[in-house]
């Protein structure tokens, strides 16, 4: 029984890391209504009233989501200094409440810094939130000259209190976040071998559900990998740790997601594309049953459930898992591979890859393992892991140089919205002289992590829709609650514990939680009415479109400019990768392959979140829809084989097998060459170079080119010849002209 209810608790545990990798979600969560709680019980104990009890509920929230630094004692100096902030703003608040040309003035002053601050990193971020929220908790809860004491003691409490859960009841250390993230992402991967455990048994009829579930388990896979790739430095000793737990993360991105390719090939009557795993809804090619004696495929479902204990058993030993291994690693030297067809066997070469790389994640996380029960292939490959660690040198480049003036972001960003907060306040007053402020609030937040306007009006979007629903959630959760203040302010911390904890996950969601929130919040401050939540749909409304008609008018950024910045952008990365890779394997010198693949996915990941109001269901612009993901997709799938290049690359100076080849440069020049073109002509449409064709890569090596160094520099092939032909596919959706080689 204990053991069953161990594994029933593993299993959760799994279960919960894999949908929230580091628990980032459930930490915000718990601290911010923790924080909360606190504040309103030492405020109840000492008699405040409803309107102080309010205010400083709103503060303890702000004070504790306002804070992003890692660093604890960074996080403590910013809480200090957020405090004096906060009173001056609410002072301010109640002093200007009754100076109407006065107070609008300051206030969009101050929204202006607010937003300005963000250029000083996040502190200057947090202090610019923390004004801004504590000015509108003022006009939020009417407060007046004499009412200040009261609510300088409620904001002492609640920032006390957020920095007691903070730093003592729900204490967050980088090194902690690092670790949980780790567990994400082995429960992750086991979910990606699940996934491909269920293409290979798929039938006709579900294999368009398998190979989605796979594609999900990559894109999510990949998600935690650069989640933990962005807190690496904090999170670890040094640099050289740092580097290896980033090498063996992506050596087990890489591997997992190549296993899967090879998996749906060796299903496919012809060639699976590497396109399929990347482009969402993009159908299954035909699946028939796994080539070969029906053995082999009763062997590779075996050893796929093999290589997920191997994943989930972290810290376990014995003979039975060294046994597992064992097998598994001599896929890698050609042992007992199954009778089977090429394809297949590839596969299991794929597996044992796989359990090379997990291997080496254990080693990495877990520190050294017991070898007692090694067989001379998992010798092998502990050996050129040692080696690999051991060649492990960190670097650092400058970064590129910012832009200036207006050009930058924040400053852009802060006319914009000052701009558009003034036009808020304008039209709030007149829906409202009593709660124009909400209009401000929607235009504030609509700025928010957004830079072009196509992204100003999707979240505008999604806030309107949101805050629809949450007013007749409010409605219904006002009359259910009616005078009763302690179950309102308990509904409140589960209203203010799910717009957290669903807030990275989708803004509608959030937007719905605050509005049926506040709809609490207006019963127990008895100003409550139908009206007053119809205003709230108006003042959203009309927040949302100041902000758009201030993104379009100052300043703008056309969403087909930025999205071609950061395309050209992706697509200079994607260059300096491949580039850097080909020239290590053909004898060149080495270089920092690992940070330039972190800065394509970086760039890549921009590029998608930029492209979502091209992507967004309700855009009318199908055509432009379709060619967004498709270009995105071939990125995708660009990103993969230069990231597999780039691994191979780096194994080069330690691995038996890889030998540097000098014709790679030669014949892998081509597709360079061509990933610049494309990116000289989105950078200028006017220009006409058209992409170059010929030859496979294959055959410009000459004969016996993939036969003198094995399957190894099959693979190098393989990558090369994939991302050739996807950079080819990006040429046609972007407009650049081909040229057939002479004849």
């Amino acid at each position: 029984m204990k053991a069953a209810g161990r594994s029933v608790r593993a299993r959760l545990r799994d279960r919960l890391a894999a949908s929230d990798p580091g628990l980032l979600r459930l930490t915000a969560g718990l601290r911010t209504v923790g924080a909360i709680a606190l504040t309103l019980a030492v405020l109840a104990s000492l008699g405040s009233d409803v309107t102080h009890l309010v205010a400083g509920a709103m503060a303890a929230m702000v004070a504790t989501f306002a804070i992003r630094e890692r660093q604890r004692a960074a996080q403590a100096v910013t809480l200090a200094l957020g405090l004096p902030v906060a009173l001056v703003s609410v002072s301010l608040g109640a002093v200007l409440s009754e100076r109407l040309v006065a107070g609008d003035v300051f206030f969009v002053v101050l929204i202006f810094c607010a937003v300005y601050g963000r250029r000083f990193g996040d502190r200057g971020t947090a202090l610019g939130l923390i004004g801004f929220q504590v000015y509108f908790l003022a006009l939020f809860v009417g407060a007046s000259a004499a009412d200040l004491p009261g609510l300088w003691a409620a904001l002492t409490v609640a920032f006390a209190g957020s920095a007691l859960v903070r730093f003592a009841v729900v204490p967050v250390t980088p090194a902690g976040v690092l670790e949980r993230l780790r567990q994400a992402f082995r429960a992750r991967l086991a979910q990606l071998v699940s996934a491909q455990l269920a293409l290979l048994d798929a039938g006709p009829d579900e294999v368009d559900k398998a190979l989605e579930d796979v594609r999900e388990g990559n894109a999510r896979l990949h998600e935690t990998a650069l989640m933990i790739q962005t807190r690496l430095e904090e999170g670890t000793p040094d640099q050289s740790t740092a580097r290896l737990v980033q090498r063996r993360v992506a050596d087990a991105e890489i591997a997992a997601e190549r296993l899967g390719l090879l998996l749906l090939s060796a299903r496919s009557a012809e060639r699976a594309d590497t396109l399929t795993l990347h482009l969402p809804g993009a159908p299954a090619p035909r699946i028939g049953r796994l080539p070969g004696p029906r053995e082999a495929t009763a062997v590779l479902r075996r050893d796929l459930l093999a290589l997920r204990a191997l994943v989930l058993r972290t810290g376990v030993a014995g003979t039975a898992v060294a046994q597992m291994r064992n097998r598994l690693l001599g896929y890698r030297d050609e042992e007992n591979l199954p009778p089977a067809s090429p394809a297949v066997r590839d596969v299991f070469r794929a597996v044992g890859e796989a359990a090379r790389a997990v291997m080496g994640l254990r080693v990495a996380l877990d520190g050294p393992q017991d070898e007692s029960d090694d067989s001379p292939a998992t010798t092998r490959s502990r050996e050129e892991l040692d080696a690999e660690d051991a060649a492990i040198d960190a670097g650092e480049e400058d970064g590129p140089e910012e832009p200036k003036g207006l050009r930058r972001p924040t400053t852009r960003a802060a006319v914009q919205v000052a701009v558009g907060s003034t036009l808020a306040i304008v039209g709030g007053e007149l829906l409202s002289a009593d709660r124009w402020y909400w209009a401000v609030l929607t235009c504030w937040i609509v700025f928010i992590n957004t830079a072009s306007t196509g992204e100003i009006l999707v979240k505008g979007y999604r806030r309107l829709l949101g805050t629809v629903f949450g007013v007749v959630a409010g409605i219904v959760l006002a009359g259910l609650v009616g005078g009763h203040t302690l179950t309102a302010f308990v509904l409140v911390l589960v209203l203010i514990f799910a717009m957290f904890y669903t807030a990275p996950l989708s803004y509608t969601l959030m937007s719905f939680f605050v509005t049926a929130m506040l709809g609490l919040l207006y019963t127990l401050l008895h100003t409550y009415s139908w009206e007053v939540l119809v205003l709230r749909v108006e003042e959203t409304a009309l927040g949302a479109a100041c902000g758009v008609v201030a993104a379009a008018l100052v300043l703008p950024v056309n969403t087909d400019r930025r999205t071609n910045e950061l395309l050209v952008t992706v697509l200079e990365r994607l260059a300096e990768v491949t580039d850097a890779a080909v020239g290590q394997l053909s004898g060149g010198s080495t270089d920092d392959l690992l940070d330039r693949a972190r800065e394509l996915d970086q760039a890549l990941g921009d590029l998608r979140a930029a492209t979502q109001p091209l992507t967004h269901p309700v855009t009318p612009l199908r055509a432009r829809r379709t060619t967004a993901r498709y270009v995105v997709a071939l990125l995708e799938t660009c990103a993969y084989h230069a990231r597999s290049l780039a691994a191979t690359a780096e194994l080069l100076p330690t691995h038996p097998s890889i030998a540097a080849d000098p014709r790679l440069r030669g014949a892998a020049g081509r597709t360079v060459r061509n990933i610049g073109t494309i990116a000289a002509r989105v950078a200028d449409e006017d220009r006409a170079v058209p992409v170059e064709t010929g030859p496979s890569i294959a055959s410009l090596l000459g004969d016996g080119g993939t036969a003198r160094y094995g399957h190894i520099t099959d693979r190098v092939l393989r990558h090369l010849e994939r991302l050739d032909e996807a950079v080819m596919g990006l040429a046609r959706p972007l407009g650049v002209p081909v040229e057939s080689p002479e004849r």
